[in-house]
């Protein structure tokens, strides 16, 4: 049986994303959660994330660069890294802040770390990131989740894997980390419940032809009043956590061994 981590993306982010996460994983339909400790609600958020829920979920940092706090467009961003213009100093200070607001509220360190919109990839940011890491928690390095979606994923896959997944994986490897191996769920957002199923189920089948230990990010709420707004991907949030709920996709978790980090 292939091993795979099921990592639910955003929490903190909305009271619905966290509702529909807690959920989740006391059914055990996810293995990891990242956190996004800029949010205004992380502190209450993270109230939730008791032992009873760390027992069956890792719980990550989710590197923010692009959402809350001092933030970039998503686009300016990338084309600030790959010109290396970023400010060194301004990129340490931020991911030290963002881990020391983790352990704040959780005591303990991260069990990994991966970014929202993938930005802990990013030339000069992954750098900081594998120093910071190393020099935090060189006892008990977290692991790091790679965002290389497979080769049949599409344009945004492809995207998203040449802007770094392979030199980040590279040079964590070579300084100890534990890496997961391809990343799955990648989509446009779009569709109905009907047409996430079917690529959950195609995600799933190419968990047992992966190298390593695959992950499937998702990004799941309930549906909650208001929770909406400012949320771009908030009907596709819906979508996800019907699907994940479900029956069919218990069904589809028979498939593989459910898994809080790589092997």
């Amino acid at each position: 049986m292939t091993s795979l981590i099921i990592c639910a993306d955003d929490y903190a982010q909305s009271p619905a994303i966290d509702a529909g996460i807690i959920q989740l994983i006391q059914q055990n339909r996810l293995s990891a959660t990242s956190c996004m400790v800029l949010s205004p609600r992380w502190a209450e958020a993270a109230k939730s994330l008791t032992p009873e829920i760390r027992s069956k979920a890792d719980i990550g940092l989710h590197l923010d660069f692009t959402q809350f706090g001092d933030a970039y467009a998503h686009p300016v961003l990338i084309i600030r890294s790959l010109l290396r213009s970023l400010s060194i100093q301004a990129i340490r200070l931020s991911i030290h802040a963002q881990l020391d607001q983790f352990e704040n509220a959780l005591g303990t360190a991260p069990d990994y770390v991966d970014g929202h919109q993938h930005v802990h990839q990013l030339p000069q940011i992954r750098d900081a990131l594998l120093d910071i890491l190393k020099q935090r928690y060189s006892k008990k390095l977290p692991w790091i989740r790679i965002a290389k979606p497979p080769a049949g994923d599409g344009f945004k896959g492809k995207i998203i894997k040449h802007l770094g997944a392979n030199v980040l994986e590279h040079k964590a490897k070579a300084m100890g980390f534990d890496c997961s191996g391809a990343l799955l769920g990648v989509y446009g957002f779009t569709g109905e419940s009907k047409d996430y199923e079917k690529l959950l189920s195609t995600w799933i089948s190419a968990a047992n032809n992966s190298l390593g230990t695959p992950a499937l990010m998702c990004h799941p709420a309930i549906d909650k009043l208001g929770s909406e707004i400012n949320d771009p991907i908030y009907v596709a949030r819906l979508n996800e956590f019907l699907v994940l709920n479900s029956n069919n996709f218990y069904s589809l978790l028979q498939t593989v061994k459910l898994t809080r980090k790589p092997y």
